[in-house]
């Protein structure tokens, strides 16, 4: 079975021609389809829907993607791929920050952007009931991989789903140094082109997050020209 079968997608997009465009083709994949033209809409729409995917343009009529994007992640656990004219390096990275999944910039076929998001959801979803469910802990830092949970010292640390994913695998690879490209095709599906930033910017925001040094990290470390390597006893 297709994965496109199992899974809903929501388009937020004023260029009409172009949601027409993508809406057809997803439908033909599989895909249960809605489309927006406005960003306001797009909260309500995915409480009403619960889309597996959200393809977000940056540029909106009343709003920008962006504001969307951050609004959604206060709720939303699903995948969401902003879409976009704009190829600027700082609009990329904010997305990410705000929890993008991914970013394709303006034209793309669609065959392309069903490709990157059936990557999207191989990483999704969430293990079935059915699954052997785990815990990892090194010292007071512990996953709990049913509760998709984590705890520093006792503390629960908010995380988005990314960000749980990247360091469920770096832990998962504890002592071993991973590779850009070997986390970012874990995590996405497709290879590490040398130039997108994504990686290098949910390490650092877990960092913060897990009271690690930012200038002199000392439990996810960069092993420079190699990749990340999460230190068991550093915590």
């Amino acid at each position: 079975m297709m994965i496109a079968e199992q899974h809903k997608l929501l388009i937020v997009e004023d260029d009409e021609r172009l949601a027409e465009l993508i809406s057809g083709y997803f439908s033909r994949a599989g895909f249960s389809v809605r489309a927006l033209s406005q960003g306001q809409q797009a909260k309500h729409e995915c409480t009403d829907f619960n889309p597996s995917v959200v393809i977000l343009d940056l540029m909106l009529p009343d709003t920008d993607g962006i504001s969307v994007c951050r609004e959604l992640r206060t709720f939303y656990q699903g995948r969401i791929l902003v879409l976009t004219a704009s190829g600027s390096d700082i609009d990329q990275v904010v997305c990410f920050e705000m929890g993008a999944d991914d970013y394709v910039t303006k034209p793309v076929e669609p065959r392309v952007l069903l490709a990157r998001i059936n990557a999207l959801l191989r990483r999704g979803p969430m293990l079935e009931a059915n699954e052997v469910h785990h815990t990892l802990q090194f010292g007071g830092l512990m996953i709990d991989d049913e509760a998709k949970t984590v705890t520093l010292d006792g503390v629960t640390v908010p995380l988005t789903t990314h960000e749980y994913e990247l360091l469920s695998l770096l832990a998962e690879n504890a002592g071993s140094v991973l590779t850009r490209d070997e986390i970012y095709s874990r995590l996405r599906g497709i290879g590490y082109d040398g130039s997108d930033r994504a990686v290098d910017v949910k390490i650092s925001r877990l960092r913060k997050k897990l009271q690690d040094d930012g200038h002199e990290p000392q439990r996810i470390k960069t092993i420079w020209g190699k990749g990340y390597l999460l230190v068991p006893s550093a915590w």
